[in-house]
């Protein structure tokens, strides 16, 4: 994992704090284990981790004058140093238009800025500290700064309503460690915290700007391929070591058995047409593809591109041969990754601990095979159902907007899949109710439901889209929580309601679509931590700045209709000269993802049943065990459960046994925190900090 911490104290503090730590209310002086020091006292900053040396940058304009930007950042040093210098006039919105994803840290005097991304999936975290705020760009170093314990109410309403900012507000899985919203900054002065937006939302009161459909896609397509070539650009520092010899392998074929990426660029070409879109950008760019032999990005080297073929499932053949196809690029190399019964969902529970719980633990090792077949940098397709595609609650967004006759096309084919006459005026109504509800409202009727335990939903593709058309909804784990924990998150939403009266400030469908993503972020940043390679990079630049921006301008209109995504992907590749594309390229491949994880959990159902004979969850009064393990056997047979919502539970319960079974501590300098937690404590009054 790779992180940055700094801290910024205040006057009367300063003095404890320098390049080598920073002295706390016990004396003790800590600093990052394995850090490297970007800048000193008085507010010391510190990269940690495996960071690559182009991956950290900093200009400066005099000693208090600084900029450190760490990830992926296409700007050169001098747009730093003129970003910089527009910074030290106030302004910040330019700090998060380069082109990349990263993160931005500014310091001009006493003041620092520390920029978050749009999407959430590079946070930032902040805690008081030493007379201060000590911030970081990962949870848990934080935790183990303060001691801090395990906040149960934030991971109830993580099970309860995932979807919903309101529940989980500004909380973390630790006590006392907070976050900054997407879209925001953090602003300390001289220890004191100020935290600020700095991106307009759509407002309630005026209706949705009309943007030229054609000029909306070019700038999708601009900032899709600025985002390859940030990454195709870069330096790469990672050699081609042969790992050693293996009868009848090249060292290619030897690095990937040992699970070692391949020196170069890739991408995966299965998936949905996102990730091919990325890997057909990447080949395409003239002069900067990636490479499976070596060093460097000069023509004529190919794009390592692979296809995971799922053997257990099956019923994958039609998106293979379309891969097959695309393939035959002379600048892709392919891949082809086979898995069976050993690569499902809930196969293999072992893994890292990550800053935080996901679901997408649950199929860390699936996406680890795949990706260990995968080049140092590899492109992936994730966040672009977010970025691109209608929410439901969109619908109401186009009522309030009096843009009625853009429902036609949507509602009929919801119309068409479910073979009712009904459903266009059951669409149309919800839609028109949520236009009409106001967010206070909403919230309170999501936390009564809550209360009351009612969770029954209508079934089907129109069904979904039924439940979607409010301000909230229980999340698909909240039906097998307690009442006690369900009364906790209720008490939550009624607080929320008193804390914004009058709302987020957004048009529902727009501010649903915004949750979306940010609850998306946050689970890729899990599986990025929890399947992560030894030198191995994944990019997602749909979640780049630059990308959400340019698709959160697409017309409303042009988003809802059906089959969007794949349309407005298919134009970004004409665009940049790709033309010839398979035959039903762009069809929707989450049916596949389904129905692997049922047959991952009935091929798995006595071990995760064993996972909840004495689960955690259970102790800290979450659920109970016995509830549990009969959704799991009923799932498993193939009642209609919610498999999502055993995905959350399993994914908790793993990622609580991993923090409580661990050791040791992110900080150095601390003998005070080097003991362990007692056993039989419960994990509701254990510290998180337990070391060896």
């Amino acid at each position: 994992m790779r992180w940055l911490v700094g801290w910024s104290s205040t006057a009367a503090a300063a003095a404890g704090i320098g390049s080598a730590g920073a002295t706390g209310g016990d004396g003790e002086t800590v600093h990052p284990v394995g850090s490297q020091l970007l800048w000193g006292d008085p507010d010391p900053l510190w990269a940690v981790g495996d960071w690559r040396p182009d991956e950290v940058r900093t200009v400066r304009i005099d000693p208090q004058t600084r900029i450190a930007v760490l990830g992926t950042c296409g700007a050169t040093d001098e747009e730093l140093r003129l970003g910089l210098l527009a910074t030290r006039g106030g302004a910040l919105r330019h700090l998060t238009n380069w082109p990349g994803s990263y993160t931005a840290v500014v310091q001009v005097g006493r003041r620092i800025t520390v920029c978050g991304d749009l999407a959430g999936a590079r946070p930032v975290f902040y805690t008081p500290w030493a007379g201060g705020t000590a911030y970081a760009t990962a949870a848990l170093p934080l935790a183990d700064l303060i001691e801090a314990n395990l906040d149960f109410a934030h991971l109830a309403a993580l099970l309860a309503a995932p979807d919903v900012p309101a529940a989980v507000h500004d909380s973390t899985p630790y006590e006392g460690v907070r976050r900054i919203p997407p879209g925001h900054t953090l602003i300390l002065r001289a220890g004191a915290r100020e935290i600020a937006g700095y991106e307009p939302v759509a407002s309630l009161a005026v209706a949705a700007p009309t943007a030229d459909p054609d000029r909306a896609v070019d700038a999708v397509r601009d900032a899709l391929v600025d985002a390859v070539r940030a990454r195709l650009a870069a330096p790469r520092h990672v050699p081609d070591i042969d790992p050693g010899p293996v009868p009848g392998m090249g060292p290619a074929e030897r690095r990937a058995a040992r699970g070692m990426p391949v020196p170069g660029i890739g991408a995966d070409l299965s998936g949905g047409p996102a990730s091919g879109t990325l890997a057909l950008l990447a080949a395409g760019l003239p002069g900067m593809p990636g490479t499976v032999l070596g060093h460097g990005t000069g023509a004529g080297e190919r794009l390592l591109a692979v296809t995971f073929n799922d053997l257990a499932v099956g019923g994958r053949e039609a998106e293979l041969e379309r891969a097959g196809t695309l393939a035959a690029n002379p600048r892709l190399h392919h891949v082809v990754v086979t898995g069976g019964e050993d690569v499902l969902p809930y196969a293999d529970l072992d893994g890292p601990l990550t800053d935080e719980p996901g679901p997408s633990l649950v199929a860390a090792a699936r996406h680890r095979a795949r990706l260990a077949a995968g080049s140092a940098d590899h492109f992936t397709g994730h966040g672009a159902r977010q970025v691109l595609d209608a929410h439901p609650a969109r619908l109401a967004d186009l009522l309030m907007d009096r843009k009625r006759r853009h429902l036609v096309r949507p509602v009929a084919a919801l119309a068409k899949a479910d073979g009712s006459v009904l459903v266009p005026a059951r669409v149309y109504g919800a839609a028109r109710r949520l236009a009409r509800t106001p967010y206070r409202s909403g919230l309170e009727v999501l936390a009564d439901r809550l209360l009351h335990r009612r969770f029954d939903e209508p079934g089907g593709a129109v069904g979904a889209s039924l439940a979607a058309l409010t301000w909230g909804r229980p999340g698909p784990a909240a039906r097998w929580l307690t009442g006690e924990a369900l009364a906790e998150v209720s008490v939550r939403l009624q607080g929320a309601t008193h804390r914004s009266a009058v709302g987020p400030g957004q048009r529902p469908g727009d501010y649903r679509a915004r949750a979306a993503l940010a609850r998306h972020a946050a689970d890729l940043r899990v599986l990025e931590q929890a399947a992560e390679i030894r030198s191995q990079r994944l990019h997602a630049p749909f979640l780049d700045n630059q990308v959400v921006r340019a698709c959160r301008a697409l017309p409303e209109a042009l988003r809802v209709q059906p089959g969007a995504r794949a349309a407005i992907l298919r134009t970004v590749l004409e665009g940049a000269g790709v033309a010839d594309l398979p035959p039903g390229w762009g069809a929707p491949s989450h049916a596949s993802a389904a129905a692997a994880s049922r047959t991952g959990l009935r091929v798995a159902a006595d071990d995760v049943i064993d996972l909840f004979g004495t689960p955690l969850l259970a102790e800290a009064g979450l659920v109970e065990a016995r509830v549990v393990r009969k959704a799991v056997r009923s799932a498993a047979v193939g009642e209609p459960l919610p498999l999502d919502g055993i995905a959350d539970l399993v994914s908790l319960e793993l990622w609580l046994r991993r923090l409580l079974s661990r050791r040791g501590t992110c900080w150095t300098g601390t003998p005070a925190r080097a003991r362990a937690v007692p056993s039989g404590i419960s994990p509701r009054r254990s510290a998180l900090t337990s070391g060896a």
